[in-house]
């Protein structure tokens, strides 16, 4: 633990930064960065609000919050208009975390939203609504998406400023992102102008092969500077952690995982706002 203290507390936004984790390839570590990214910056002294918009609860379990059917979480705030500030929860071992938990009773949620007004703008209002009141010292925003591009991964994008998309250092690592950027662009155009892909996180990275070498030049010759310098290692310790419902954060502090994630969390909090969330309105 002294290692982390050494590190001292990381430098709070502008304004209020709410990234929408988004990619709909499975496997490519988005829960993970979603939960660990979150968990970082709330240990080095930000508030931090992780919304859990997948129906398996993946990001819930990490973040050791009780997300048996029928807690208020994001189907109720979704659905039934439940404020966030009754829904959401303390992380037991990250007290700056907090989260809004996912149970299973948001799997039938995309076919509810469909008879509903404002079906894609429904997150957006819960948020903005929560930011500027009972959560009005919040720093960051995550919202963890489902592995889809369906009606809660469109609430997420209406809801975000800004896009993180990680994309693993394997076979195939581009594959089916030219369809994630045209629903963005979809987004952008009749939704939500202010949303930004501002950030590429490289995940399951392997120093030692080739393959994620070439993969690393090939993403960072497509994105530029928008792909974050730090990169995510494989790694048996993240993967491990939330079978015990913690985080990489809190289950191995000083692992590469746990430091990897620290640095790549420092390094999207020095890069500050990005030039959509100078003005971004509600």
């Amino acid at each position: 633990m002294e290692r982390l203290a050494s590190t001292g507390r990381y430098e709070r936004p502008r304004q209020t930064r709410v990234f929408v984790v988004a990619n709909q390839k499975g496997g490519v570590g988005k829960t993970t960065t979603s939960v660990n990214l979150a968990a970082a910056m709330a240990a080095r002294g930000l508030s931090v609000l992780l919304i859990d918009l997948d129906p398996q609860g993946n990001a819930s379990t990490a973040a050791a919050i009780p997300h048996a059917s029928g807690t208020p979480g994001t189907y109720e705030v979704l659905l039934d208009e439940l404020p966030i500030d009754q829904a959401v929860q303390t992380s037991p071992d990250v007290p700056g975390l907090r989260v809004v938990p996912a149970t299973i009773d948001l799997a039938g949620a995309e076919i509810e939203l469909v008879m509903l007004e404002q079906r894609e703008r429904r997150l957006r209002k819960a948020i903005d609504t929560y930011l500027a009141g009972p959560g009005r010292d919040v720093d960051y925003v995550f919202i963890d998406c489902p592995p889809s591009l369906g009606l809660l991964t469109v609430n997420a994008m209406v809801a975000a400023r800004e896009v993180l998309i990680p994309i693993q250092c394997e076979y195939y690592a581009l594959e089916g992102l030219s369809q994630l950027l045209g629903n963005i662009e979809l987004v952008q155009q009749h939704l939500n102008s202010d949303l930004d892909v501002s950030t590429i996180l490289l995940t399951m990275h392997d120093a030692r092969t080739n393959l994620s070498s070439s993969v690393a030049a090939e993403v960072r010759g497509h994105f530029g500077d928008r792909v974050l310098s730090t990169a995510i290692p494989r790694s048996v310790r993240i993967s491990e952690a939330p079978g015990y419902q913690q985080t990489i954060i809190t289950y191995d502090p000083n692992s590469t995982g746990a430091l990897s994630y620290l640095e790549a969390a420092r390094e999207i909090t020095q890069r500050g706002a990005a030039p959509a969330d100078q003005g971004a309105s509600s």
